[in-house]
């Protein structure tokens, strides 16, 4: 087991590159063909949902275009559910970056993404971008996801999969990895865009 900071190995990348993930057409695209040309900055999020990773990605939104191509980077969201659930996701998040499913989660097993529904430790210090109290959340969560797209049950992904956040590319490349330990363990958006050379906000 890798530990939350690993880069992924060379053959770990490999093998990643051959795996297909899923627009939301549904069109498959294979990953190493997201992370070819360009620095990506790549956030997996946990289920589709999940109201504390909607709130970071609401706050990856916020990312600027013109920081992001000045850096000569991109910005791309995967989540473990089913591809049908990404046009509203985004649309609820305000997210207008790429974003694609993996609902096999292949990505996530081969990346070492853990599964837990741990949140985060009594004492520790909370991210910044869960604004809303563990209830609220709950509430987001349940009237963004199944009151609202009662179609969709079932297919938010794995409740208990866990993401990460990893700077690739460009090609089979990675220079930045933090897995999350527990289910409110994004890198603050700041951090990150850091580590990307983004400037932010």
């Amino acid at each position: 087991m890798a530990t939350h900071t690993a880069l992924p190995s060379a053959d770990t990348l490999a093998k990643a590159a051959t795996l297909t993930v899923f627009d939301e057409s549904g069109k498959g695209i294979t990953f190493g063909s997201l992370i070819e040309n360009q620095k990506t900055i790549l956030v997996f999020i946990r289920h589709f949902f999940c109201g504390s990773c909607q709130q970071y990605v609401m706050q990856l939104a916020s990312v600027r275009k013109d920081a992001l191509e000045e850096a000569g980077a991109r910005l791309v969201v995967i989540g473990c559910g089913d591809w049908k659930l990404i046009k509203s996701y985004c649309e609820a998040a305000g997210y207008p970056y790429a974003m694609y499913a993996d609902p096999s989660r292949a990505l996530y097993t081969t990346f070492d993404l853990v599964e837990s529904l741990e949140r985060t430790p009594a004492g520790q210090a909370k991210r910044s971008y869960l604004g809303k109290s563990f209830l609220g959340n709950l509430v987001k969560s349940i009237w963004e996801g199944p009151l609202k797209n009662p179609q969709f049950i079932g297919k938010q992904g794995n409740l208990s999969q866990l993401g990460g956040d990893f700077i690739f590319g460009p090609g089979q490349t990675c220079s930045y990895a933090s897995r999350m330990k527990h289910t409110e363990d994004h890198v603050e958006v700041a951090d990150l865009m850091k580590e990307a050379g983004v400037a932010f906000p």
